[in-house]
């Protein structure tokens, strides 16, 4: 379980992703369909959670000191290697690791965080 959030009433959601050709993955010949899920969700997240949720994402080779910003991360790393990405983040405690959370997970999480804030 997610520790509630008692600092602000935004909610700080952030994906840690593997090595990819561009920011959102979304280029090259082949698209995988994980990353077009995210990318959907987050657009969704972003509606339903309006002034609510900040989601930031981060790609190692382009932002490699955010992983190591984040203690959880950084372990995940250390222990596992690359292989552990994405790594997703609520409000800087780990939600999913290996995979991209699906928009009922994330839309869960935001309503428990928020309904924490309240």
């Amino acid at each position: 379980m997610l520790e509630k959030t008692t600092h602000s009433n935004t909610i700080m959601l952030e994906i840690f992703d593997p090595p990819m050709c561009c920011p959102s993955g979304l280029c090259g010949p082949s698209i995988d369909p994980a990353l077009l899920d995210i990318n959907e969700a987050i657009l969704k997240l972003k509606k339903d959670f309006d002034g609510k949720v900040t989601i930031e994402r981060y790609l190692l080779t382009q932002q490699g000191p955010k992983f190591m910003e984040n203690p959880h991360v950084l372990a995940l790393l250390k222990s596992h290697g690359v292989e552990i990405l994405p790594i997703t983040t609520v409000n800087g405690e780990v939600l999913k690791q290996k995979a991209y959370p699906t928009y009922d997970e994330l839309k869960a999480v935001m309503g428990e965080q928020t309904n924490a804030t309240n």
